[in-house]
């Protein structure tokens, strides 16, 4: 039986309510079809802010092995403490791992750079493969955060350099867009096998709570519900979003409710503004996940809200909204995604930042419910052909079966 580590800072386990699940849901898959698993984490729950209970004993309850690193923590997504904290997350892995050799093969998760360049160096030690999982990239998207010419490059450049290094160390690549899989390989005088695997979702298990929540979900006759879902930060155009609403109430909509689902640091001040303007905008807040496609099946039209320099490609949510099968208004720039908007026939793709043009593309879907019901059937074709989890990630356990049988 091959042993091996699948590496993550950011996951919800046991009876956690908050985070992803992307690479518990590898880990089980690999469990199920054969291998001996240690997924290994941190002691900090990234979205709690707070230090685990690691005595909890649904974490011990999970088909495979669960290993907890300790990290400091930090209070913030981005500032100094976090990156020390990560940067001792790293040392203390890099010791695990000179303590725990026995690994066939290490799948980790980048970002962190620096803590998944320790899963690389140690894999390059034992001459055993090395598989990065891309669903982010640093320092690229931190210049989001702050941008200052010269400045941020020298301040991020710690962040560049373990991500070269990581991706001139890698065997295999699975990227969470085509984007995201491609990028390792500017680093690289070699190419590498390459793999786009999207976050998904499990349709069965959304479905479920979908109907588990139906009943508490109640939308009022004549509403028409525009619905965001996500992290409410510097990323994501929710401040376009709240305007376009407010326009749509100057001109007379008051039954065009927009639902904003799910915490971050922007949320209060996203609030204050809406507060402030006579707009239809409810901030739902953080909600588990089955409650949210409860929501999400209840809605009428999705909105992918980025701002125009966001970095991000095809991100978590998007298996939930086509899953939903609602028509999805798109203003993330990303080529790659617009592209698929488009070709898929799902949604719509507007400009982001701009509150007249988003309130427009509302407007004309609300006034033409055909064309919504085909966009709504598009995209749940294209959530059961390409998002599925069961179907999709097996590409990666396939991988990791060829790699440690070669």
């Amino acid at each position: 039986m091959k042993k091996i580590a699948v590496v993550t800072m950011g996951v919800k386990l046991g009876d956690e309510t908050k985070g992803y699940d992307r690479f518990k849901y590898i880990s089980t898959m690999l469990v199920n079809q054969g291998f001996e698993v240690d997924l290994i984490t941190t002691s900090f729950q990234h979205w709690e802010k707070a230090q685990r209970n690691l005595s909890n004993p649904t974490y011990a309850a999970e088909p495979f092995n669960v290993v907890f690193i300790e990290e400091p923590g930090y209070k913030r997504n981005l500032d100094l403490a976090r990156i020390r904290s990560h940067a001792q997350a790293a040392k203390n892995l890099t010791a695990y791992f000179e303590e725990h050799p026995d690994y066939d093969l290490v799948y980790a998760e980048i970002p962190p750079n620096d803590v998944a360049l320790s899963c690389a160096k140690f894999c390059e030690s034992r001459g055993i493969p090395f598989v990065a999982d891309v669903n982010d990239l640093w320092p690229e998207a931190m210049y989001m955060a702050l941008d200052i010419p010269v400045v941020s490059k020298l301040l991020f450049s710690g962040f560049a350099r373990d991500a070269k290094a990581v991706y001139q160390r890698v065997t295999a690549v699975v990227g969470t867009s085509d984007e995201y899989a491609a990028r390792p390989l500017a680093d690289r005088n070699t190419p590498v096998p390459t793999h786009t695997v999207y976050v998904g979702n499990e349709l069965a298990e959304f479905d479920r709570g979908a109907a588990e929540y139906a009943e508490r979900v109640v939308k009022p006759a004549g509403e028409f519900w525009v619905t965001y879902a996500g992290t409410i930060g510097a990323s994501y155009d929710i401040r376009t979003l709240v305007l376009a609403a407010e326009q749509l109430k100057k001109q007379g909509y008051d039954n065009i409710k927009v639902k904003v689902l799910g915490g971050g640091p922007d949320k209060e001040k996203l609030e204050q503004l809406a507060a402030g303007l006579d707009c239809e905008v409810t901030f739902v807040g953080y909600l588990p996940h089955a409650e949210m496609a409860a929501y999400l099946v209840a809605s009428d039209i999705t909105v992918n809200s980025f701002v125009r320099k966001a970095p991000q490609s095809i991100v978590t949510k998007i298996g939930d909204y086509l899953a939903c099968g609602k028509p999805m208004i798109n203003t993330c720039m990303s080529p790659e995604f617009r592209s698929k908007v488009e070709s898929d026939g799902f949604g719509v793709n507007v400009e982001p930042e701009d509150a007249a043009e988003l309130a427009g593309a509302i407007l004309a879907l609300y006034d033409n419910p055909e064309k919504c019901a085909e966009m709504g059937k598009r995209a749940r074709r294209i959530a059961e052909e390409q998002f599925d989890r069961p179907r999709a990630y097996q590409a990666i356990v396939d991988l990791i079966r060829e790699l440690t049988e070669a």
